[in-house]
């Protein structure tokens, strides 16, 4: 009986404030999907970090007939400075920061630049392209690790340059994380108005209806009891903003990344459907703490004025 009366009371109060209402739903709805984006875009960023960072190497390039670095005067690296790279780099002094060296000659570096540009092809002969060796680090997350080798091989005979090829890929995650702070800061924003209009419309609701607060406090009801039905007024309006959240994220992963981004560049690794489902109980669970303690603290300032 009780639970029905409670139910009655908070359908009625849903009825009476129902503009405030879907204002409620709508601000919730677009503040929890930018949650959820930002969420799912964190994810992202750690992912593709930790992908490219597996993957990453250090290329230590060779004089080609085309360099002009004072390294390179003598033209194309001969065999004895290769031989010399070679042997630092298999040197016990890095042992400890390189897990992989593999060597690239002038003529497989052509051979692949001809396959992966061929309307290019004739741009180099292979006499200029360069030869080169490309290391793994064993922990390329660790900076340091690089910067021994470009500091090792920076200046040395028939020695081109020394690319990272982790820098490349810093300003990319560097944009991302800055798209993250912007959507987290929108999401933060937009919680706030609805919180704010949670708690207006709270107030609204129970002036509304004081005549029968007034008569539930006459007749003995705790203050929890009044309390409930405005709670579960907030709690429901943050629900129906919580699913429609949740269903935009649903569909921004399986149209927008599964549909478009993958399909598009596959090499890359990307957040899917079961990272978006796990964001789900998140956004819910954020919705509903939030229009709890909204609706619960507006109540009761209301009932102690």
């Amino acid at each position: 009986m009780r639970l029905g009366l409670i139910l009655g009371e908070v359908l009625t109060g849903l009825r009476r404030n129902a503009s405030m209402v879907v204002s409620v739903v709508l601000v919730t709805f677009v503040s929890l999907t930018f949650v959820g984006a930002a969420i799912l875009m964190q994810a992202q960023i750690g992912t593709m970090r930790e992908y490219f960072q597996d993957r990453a190497q250090i290329e230590i390039y060779l004089c080609s007939t085309l360099s002009t670095q004072e390294t390179c005067l003598e033209g194309a690296a001969t065999e004895e400075q290769t031989a010399a790279v070679e042997e630092q780099l298999r040197s016990d002094t890095l042992a400890p920061v390189i897990q992989n060296v593999t060597y690239i000659s002038a003529a497989e570096a052509h051979a692949s630049f001809t396959e992966n540009f061929p309307d290019q092809a004739d741009l180099l002969t292979e006499e200029q392209t360069n030869a080169s060796f490309r290391i793994t680090l064993v922990n390329p997350e660790d900076p340091r690790n690089a910067d021994v080798l470009v500091e090792a091989f920076s200046g040395v005979a028939g020695v081109e340059g020394v690319t990272n090829q982790i820098e490349h890929l810093e300003p990319l995650f560097a944009a991302l994380t800055i798209a993250t702070y912007i959507a987290v800061g929108i999401a933060a924003l937009m919680l706030i108005s609805a919180v704010l209009l949670i708690g207006t419309t709270i107030r609204l609701s129970a002036y509304a209806r004081r005549r029968e607060v007034g008569i539930m406090r006459l007749v003995g009801a705790s203050n929890r009891f009044i309390q409930t039905p405005f709670v579960l007024e907030g709690v429901v309006a943050a629900l129906l903003g919580a699913a429609l959240a949740s269903v935009a994220v649903l569909l921004m992963v399986s149209f927008g990344v599964d549909g478009y981004l993958a399909t598009r560049m596959a090499t890359v690794p990307w957040v899917g459907m079961g990272d978006a489902w796990l964001v789900v109980p998140v956004i819910v669970a954020i919705g509903v703490v939030l229009a709890a303690a909204s609706a619960g603290f507006a109540i009761r300032r209301w009932l102690r004025a």
